[in-house]
Formats: structure tokens, C-alpha cells, sequence
């Protein structure tokens, strides 16, 4: 008896799915280039303008508000902005809706889409992490697993939030302005170049509970090991239910074929 098409494991499979979506990200040099070189270029600009922030007061150095913030910054550019047009478009032209009629699961599909954005995510981290180390420098981490935790859970929030803004986003030109607020909001109020302790109290109790903020105050402590257990708890939470909120709308309302 002629044996059966041998059957693929979910590894096989996401991995699959992510070599086909790398090959994909690299011949759009557009696409490439704006994950690649705008979190460094904003990292660099954005070092000028916090020099007028009184850090001393907050009890920070210009190192170690800068190195977490650029860390922020290349989650939100290279992972959620690009991965929301990567999920809307494929959507678009109905490769998911083929894949989805295979043997991947969903969060296979979704997964092997996102790899690509998130290797590129952490090696721009750790780029980073060296570049802005040298020039401001700065010391070695105090507590590295919080760093580490930070960085991680930050990619895993970061592809749930694409996902579930895709959700919302009709076409792949709408796919460009859908991300802004949540990339705006992250740059100005989650702490990656304005400190939340030179914020007004009120304002900086609702900053505390937005979904990148203890993505960086996980990073920032995993740098200055100045995080209680309290904080590190609280961080985890907040961070943990943002990304649990995002999956749980994307099993909801995730579209698989072009929204008409």
C-alpha cells in the first residue's frame, strides 16, 4: 500500500510561512528600508530633544531614557506598523483565505506572517542596544531578565495589536493611517522620551496603563534594576492583559478574506 503525503508539524509549518513572507519583505525595499533605518534615524533625533528635559529630576540619565525608548520605538516601527500592513494586505489578495483552506491553523498562519517582522524587531533591539550603549554610554544591565522579559513580551503585544488593528482596516492604503494613533501615542505618552515622572500625576497614572509603557519600564529596569517586585508585577499585568485583550479580538473579529 502506497504510503500517505507525510504530515508536517507546526513547527514545519510557521516556519514555512516565514521564509515565504521573508522572501516577500525583502524585495520591497520600500517596505524594508522604513523598518530598518527609521527607528535609529528617530532615536537619533529624538536624543537632541529630550537634552531639554530635566532627567535629574526624574533620576535618570540620558542613556538610560534614551536606550529603553529606542528599544520602544523599534517594536512600534519594525513590528506593529509593519505587520499591519503585512496581515491586511495578504488578506487582500486572498492568501490567507488559500492558506487557511490547508493545514495551518490560524495561529500558524498568523504567526509564520509575523516572523519575519519580529526577527527583524529583535535584531534591531539588540542594534540598538549596542549603538546607543556606546554613545551614551551606558552600563550593563543590573537585572538583564527583565530586560529580556520586556523585550519579549513586547514583540508577542506588539504582533497581537497588529493583528487586531488588520482587523479594523478595510483596504491596504487605509493599512498606512490605521497604525498612526498607536504608534503616536506610544512615542508621546508610554515613556520612550518623556518620562512619566515629569508628567502631572493624573496624566501619568492613565500613561502607566497604556500598552507599551511597561514594555519600557520593564526595560528600564532590567538596566537600572530599580523595579520592587510590585512594579515588576504591575508591568507584567498591564502588559499581559493588553495582549490577551488584542488576541481575544482578533478570534473575534479577524477578517480572512477581503472585507467588501
Amino acid at each position: 500500500m502506497a504510503a500517505g503525503p507525510a504530515r508536517t508539524t507546526a513547527k514545519d509549518r510557521v516556519l514555512s510561512l516565514g521564509r515565504a513572507e521573508l522572501t516577500l519583505l525583502l524585495r520591497n525595499k520600500a517596505a524594508l528600508s522604513y523598518a530598518l533605518l527609521l527607528p535609529g534615524a528617530l532615536t537619533l533625533s529624538m536624543t537632541s530633544v529630550t537634552k531639554d528635559i530635566d532627567l535629574e529630576e526624574a533620576g535618570l540619565s540620558l542613556g538610560m531614557l534614551v536606550l529603553p525608548g529606542s528599544i520602544g520605538l523599534a517594536l512600534v516601527l519594525a513590528v506593529y506598523m509593519n505587520l499591519v500592513g503585512v496581515y491586511v494586505i495578504r488578506r487582500e489578495e486572498l492568501v490567507l483565505k488559500r492558506l487557511r483552506a490547508g493545514e495551518p491553523t490560524d495561529t500558524e498562519i498568523l504567526a509564520g506572517s509575523a516572523l519575519p517582522a519580529v526577527l527583524m524587531g529583535l535584531a534591531q533591539c539588540v542594534l540598538l542596544v549596542v549603538c546607543v550603549g556606546i554613545a551614551l554610554d551606558v552600563p550593563a544591565p543590573k537585572a538583564p531578565y527583565l530586560a529580556v522579559a520586556g523585550v519579549a513580551i513586547g514583540l508577542a503585544q506588539m504582533v497581537a495589536l497588529a493583528a487586531a488593528t488588520a482587523a479594523y482596516t478595510r483596504t491596504a492604503e487605509s493599512a498606512q493611517l490605521t497604525p498612526m494613533p498607536m504608534m503616536l501615542v506610544s512615542m508621546l505618552a508610554s515613556g520612550l522620551f518623556v518620562p512619566l515622572e515629569v508628567m502631572p500625576d493624573q496624566v501619568a497614572a492613565v500613561c502607566e496603563r497604556l500598552p507599551l509603557t511597561p514594555v519600557v519600564a520593564l526595560v528600564r529596569g532590567g538596566w537600572d534594576g530599580g523595579m520592587s517586585v510590585l512594579e515588576v508585577f504591575g508591568a507584567l499585568v498591564t502588559a499581559v492583559a493588553w495582549t490577551v485583550l488584542a488576541w481575544w479580538t482578533v478570534r473575534r473579529r479577524f477578517f480572512w478574506e477581503p472585507r467588501r
